[in-house]
């Protein structure tokens, strides 16, 4: 996964001079009249956000200048290499500090990132030689993760299922030194997980649990837990044909705890990790399970379907269960899992949902300082009564069409015992357009902002 960041090159770079907008005017008192008059010819001025070309004394582009803001975020660094051809280029990171330099080289590798898997563009990114004073090693584990999750995401079922899905848990594990082992098939039931089996086992391709641990048994806990459906049909309760169309990001979750252990790895974070992920698809077939059946869980609590599309928190409460047994201090779990958080919060905010004010407040601090939205919503206890079963202990869809993000966080949370800090991502895990290092596709959401809480609270 190329980041288009390298540390030398062969050819000569093209400069990059950065100008804070707030100083525009005393740069421009300094330019020739020659400078001045082509400036004014192509518009150039203190709201302009693409890189702009400056010419030399022959004519031809002798640099480049950027504006950006004062305290600039990460996404206004992402317009800079999006109209740049093809070439090699430098930053004057004179007036720079460490957060610029960090902001402005990993939102060049969002930026230029491509999924090139089925066809190729023709198009060669620009590269961005890296800066002497960049924290290389964040940028470079918070970008190729992020590529990571993308591309895990963009991947069509066809060539991502569940067992696919699994072979690329196990590269993350090896490149780490992780143990890493899988529970497959029918052994799901022999070793009681039988929810996640019940879910998948319409499909061929077998439903699975991945399990990766990392760290040394003495430190302090952490687990992270990951929606892995990687095509939702709907199951009998059948999607249209509308509903299907992006349903390869399902296991949107399993790929954006797979990218945040990678970065927790890379930083070789003094905690115990474990990263589970239970992977299945949805399927319709003679033994799908039914609106109205009755399945049993790992934790002994039983689930009536209500609907065969809110399968995601089905294989999440065996997973869940199987997490708190070890009691760590911190579980986490990501999941695309209700159509009702879109409605609330749209698609760019993920849902956060937290049993632990302490946890809460760590991870809404990080997502402001990396730029990486979350949004606290309430685990409601007067809408419990909603999950509870007509002939089982809780059922999978209450009635009515209100709280549903709730209400699933709800169902979530039976299965996390309440000493345990716990957060809940409800996430889209989707870029709906192209925005500048936001391209269509697949996207990491929260998943750096959850890096940055961890580190604080660990590290």
């Amino acid at each position: 996964m190329p980041l288009n960041l390298i540390a030398t090159s062969q050819s000569t770079p093209m400069m990059i001079a950065i100008v804070r907008r707030s100083l525009f005017g005393a740069w421009l008192a300094k330019q020739s009249e020659r400078q001045l008059a082509w400036i004014a010819t192509n518009g150039f001025t203190a709201d302009s956000s693409s890189a702009f070309s400056l010419p030399g004394n022959d004519g031809d582009p002798d640099h480049f200048i950027y504006l950006v803001g004062n305290d600039a975020p990460l996404w206004e660094w992402a317009n800079l290499p999006c109209h740049l051809v093809s070439g090699v280029y430098t930053l004057d990171d004179k007036g720079l500090n460490g957060a610029d330099l960090y902001n402005a080289t990993l939102a060049w590798a969002l930026a230029t990132y491509q999924y090139d898997r089925y066809r190729s563009s023709g198009f060669v990114p620009p590269q961005l030689i890296w800066p002497d004073k960049c924290d290389r090693a964040a940028v470079e584990a918070a970008a190729s993760n992020t590529h990571l999750v993308r591309d895990l995401i963009n991947t069509p079922a066809n060539d991502l299922g569940p067992e696919e899905l699994a072979s690329a848990s196990e590269t993350l594990a090896r490149e780490h030194g992780a143990d890493y082992s899988v529970i497959v098939g029918d052994d799901l039931i022999e070793q009681n997980y039988p929810a996640i089996h019940v879910v998948g086992r319409a499909n061929d391709r077998a439903p699975r649990l991945i399990d990766i641990h990392w760290g040394e048994k003495q430190s302090r806990k952490l687990t992270l837990v990951g929606k892995g459906v990687c095509f939702d049909t709907g199951g009998l309760d059948l999607k249209p044909a509308s509903g299907m169309e992006l349903m390869k990001k399902d296991m949107g979750g399993a790929a954006h705890v797979l990218g945040l252990a990678g970065m927790i790895m890379a930083a070789k974070l003094p905690v115990c990790l474990r990263v589970l992920i239970p992977a299945v698809e949805n399927s319709v077939s003679a033994n799908a399970m039914r609106p109205g059946d009755v399945l049993n869980s790992r934790k002994g609590l039983t689930i009536e379907i209500g609907n065969t599309d809110a399968e995601g928190r089905v294989i999440l409460a065996d997973a869940l269960f199987e997490a708190a047994s070890e009691n760590p201090e911190v579980i986490i779990d990501f999941a695309t899992l209700t159509g009702a958080a879109r409605v609330a919060l749209g698609t760019d905010l993920p849902a956060l949902f937290v049993n632990d004010d302490r946890l809460a407040t760590e991870l809404l601090k990080a997502s402001q300082l990396t730029n990486d939205p979350l949004w606290r919503m309430p685990l409601w206890a007067d809408y419990n009564n909603q999950i509870t079963g007509k002939i089982a202990d809780i059922t999978n869809a209450p009635m009515g069409r209100f709280g549903g993000a709730i209400t699933a966080a709800l169902f979530l949370e039976r299965f996390v015992e309440p000493h345990i800090a716990w957060a809940h991502i409800d996430l889209i895990a989707w870029n709906i357009s192209t925005r500048p290092g936001r391209p269509e596709g697949g996207e990491a959401m929260g998943m750096r902002a959850v890096f940055k809480a961890l580190e604080k609270r660990f590290g």
